[in-house]
């Protein structure tokens, strides 16, 4: 029996944190993804008719320094240069796969997203060679954005130099916290000193948005820490603010010591706190000057800082996914490559398939997605909905807005659904409302 099976997170999230994801960050659910669907993509990618929705592109660099305790992702801290030189070339081998199908050939991308696992682990040479073989691959002179995910530790100035020539304009930093002791209980590789140097560098550099990421709940956090982490924002005054609230997916090390334990909750913050948290970083960005413009973001200046990889995803755009354990959505196929590195560099090798699992979703769960991904945006537009899928949201869950505007989670306006702040902090947790019904007892 799994670990998901024994133990169920609490979707209310109104107590401790418990084991498990909670975060909505696509549907239909992962778990529903599966080996019969995989051969869907191959069709419809050497169909004769080219996508026609926005194109972007997601790669994903699975090197690290060292694991954070609360990682779930695919990373590997124990890779040499050869081990990296293979997957650089492996995954450039999967990109002339994709921009040779007719599906995607002669298409550019919109948006490009380098995510990890660290991206800025990478050499300045590994970077710049990359990126170079990359363009010719699939030029990217049409991109309105280029995001690249970075670890403070990793970045020096001929570095920093080398990732803005190439192209990126939105440079996001992951500092997570600010006080060294809690960084290094938490299993960051970096220290405060790193941020601020790196900060400085970017900011000389002129990058276009400079994101700074924040976590609400590591361990060890306190009222007092979480405070001054939202004061050394605002002195740093960066173009866009990323707050997310902790949570122990089973995968973590984390997980591993509550399960030697005999823990069921965490050891971080409760709901409760991380979203008071969040509320007051909220409202001391805004009386600073900034706009929040979804549960986790607050920028500058929203005329200005956009996150083009999150709206065009959340609008149904194209996504190639390249790298171990990636995920893509193409032509409204939802899939994952092959989640071990060797067994990923092996099969490129051999020309082999790499998806791991697919699926092939139909117009209502496409429908559904769009719908509960726009929530975390805490503004919905039924006029969007009824133009792109001809539905009116507003008859199809009047008991849902009648009770979340009865509760005082909902303002209704002309052609608006407004989520209130205190709603869209816990929104994931709202999400399942719009599950269709079969989806609804999934994890």
């Amino acid at each position: 029996m799994t670990d998901e099976t024994l133990i169920k997170p609490d979707r209310e999230t109104k107590d401790e944190t418990k084991a498990g994801s909670y975060f909505v960050s696509n549907y239909p659910p992962f778990s529903l993804w599966n080996e019969k669907d995989v051969d869907c993509l191959p069709s419809m990618l050497n169909s004769p008719s080219p996508g026609s929705a926005p194109l972007g592109l997601y790669y994903h660099v699975p090197f690290c320094r060292k694991r954070c305790h609360f990682c779930y992702f695919r990373v590997y801290t124990d890779k040499n240069s050869n081990d990296i030189r293979r997957y650089l070339s492996a995954t450039m081998k999967e990109l002339k796969a994709y921009a040779a199908s007719s599906y995607v050939n002669g298409r550019k991308p919109k948006f490009v997203y380098f995510g990890g696992g660290t991206p800025s682990y990478l050499s300045a040479q590994q970077l710049t060679d990359l990126t170079n073989e990359m363009k010719s691959i699939l030029p990217w002179d049409e991109a309105e954005e280029v995001t690249f995910e970075c670890e403070p530790g990793t970045l020096h100035e001929k570095k920093l130099e080398v990732i803005k020539n190439f192209g990126v304009t939105r440079l996001s930093l992951g500092i997570e916290n600010f006080d060294d002791h809690i960084l290094a209980i938490n299993g960051r590789a970096h220290r405060s000193n790193a941020v601020f140097r790196a900060y400085e560098f970017a900011r000389q550099l002129g990058f276009d948005n400079i994101n700074v990421d924040l976590i609400a709940g590591m361990l060890e956090e306190t009222d007092e820490n979480w405070s001054n982490c939202v004061d050394q924002v605002i002195d740093l005054s960066p173009d866009c603010v990323t707050i997310y609230q902790m949570e122990i997916p089973f995968n973590t090390t984390i997980f591993k010591s509550m399960k030697e334990k005999g823990k069921l909750s965490a050891p971080v913050a409760d709901w409760q706190t991380k979203r008071r948290w969040v509320e007051e970083a909220f409202g001391r960005l805004e009386s600073a000057g900034y706009t929040v413009t979804s549960a986790y973001t607050a920028v500058k200046d929203p005329d200005k800082t956009k996150f083009i990889y999150r709206d065009r995803l959340w609008s149904g755009a194209d996504m190639v996914g390249l790298g171990v354990a990636s995920l893509g959505h193409l032509g409204g196929i939802h899939y994952q490559n092959l989640t071990h590195i060797d067994q990923y560099c092996d099969t490129i090798e051999s020309e082999g398939p790499v998806v791991r699992r697919a699926l092939l979703t139909t117009d209502e769960e496409r429908f559904v997605r769009e719908l509960i991904l726009q929530w975390k945006l805490g503004l919905v537009r039924p006029s969007y909905f009824k133009e792109k899928f001809g539905i009116d949201v507003l008859k199809r869950y009047s008991e849902v807005f009648e009770e979340w505007s009865a509760s005082g989670d909902l303002i209704i306006g002309k052609d608006e659904l407004r989520l209130s702040r205190t709603a869209l902090l816990r929104v994931d947790s709202m999400l399942h409302s719009f599950f269709l019904p079969q989806h609804q007892d999934i994890a």
